[in-house]
């Protein structure tokens, strides 16, 4: 058992306990891992309750960034949970490729088409999510296609919030426990606009860059050939006081934008779905 480092407030201290009490009363689990701090933390107690009774599948496709592939199995690694991943196919379907406002939920079919698939080839019994209580307020077309595939949200089952998931994660010491959020790349665009593996390789390059000046939670929002970066607002001053804007520029322009803009308002995470 991952032992607690610091000290929840006594509803989180329950919730801890009745998600670890639930997940012991399975029979074995694969767990939809994507290495976000949500889905994380449901690989986490699985493995610690279950053993090798848990295994943690991640979807490989261009919309995954490789440094989010990475930090997944590195964490996965971290953990001792078995981890395989599985390359879907989501891009070459109109229902994901031309960017519909359901986009999400031709993504997650598709997504469990292969995990149901693989826990019963495997005889895991249960497909289990990191969706949350907060996911359940959002545009999240995506969660009633993994509701039909039979796939069950411990966290959302037992109202665990985001801000309870790191809280929960950073009392047992996990070092991601701060990690940014970071959805997939095909967020960026917006809907209606064509998703290509071209045009998600020119957004993960332009965002790797950024993060390699020191922006750990940035998106590129790309419309056409438009690129617009997205920080934080209070880092906004900063960024125009410390970075060379003009090799910023020229590096978005050999990824093949031919207008680098930032956004004002700063990063607001969901704001397509305005």
């Amino acid at each position: 058992m991952f032992n607690q480092l610091e000290i929840l407030s006594d509803e989180q201290s329950e919730k801890l306990y009745t998600i670890r009490r639930y997940i012991k009363n399975l029979d074995s689990v694969c767990i939809a891992y994507s290495g976000g701090v949500d889905s994380t933390l449901v690989a986490s107690l699985a493995f610690e309750q279950l053993g090798s009774k848990a295994i943690a599948v991640t979807g490989i496709s261009p919309a995954l960034a490789n440094t989010l592939r990475e930090e997944a199995r590195r964490q996965a690694k971290w953990i001792g949970v078995k981890h395989l991943e599985i390359k879907t196919s989501e891009l070459d379907q109109s229902s994901y490729n031309e960017n519909p406002k359901d986009r999400c939920f031709a993504c997650k079919k598709e997504l469990h088409k292969h995990t149901t698939y693989l826990s019963k080839k495997l005889n895991y019994k249960i497909v289990l999510d990191g969706v949350n209580l907060d996911d359940l307020k959002d545009y999240r077309p995506g969660i009633q296609a993994s509701k039909q595939a039979g796939v069950i949200s411990p966290l959302a089952k037992f109202k665990v919030s985001k801000q309870d998931i790191r809280d929960i994660s950073r009392a047992l010491g996990f070092p991601w426990w701060d990690k940014p959020a970071q959805p997939c790349l095909s967020s960026r665009f917006p809907y209606g606009h064509e998703i290509t593996s071209e045009r998600l390789k020119m957004v993960e390059k332009a965002e790797e860059y950024l993060k390699g000046c020191g922006l750990l939670d940035v998106r590129v929002r790309c419309q056409g050939l438009t690129a617009r970066i997205e920080i934080p607002q209070d880092e906004l001053k900063h960024f125009f006081n410390n970075y060379k804007i003009s090799e910023l520029v020229q590096y978005f322009s050999n990824l093949g934008f031919n207008c680098t803009s930032l956004d004002l308002e700063g990063l607001v995470s969901g704001k397509l779905n305005r």
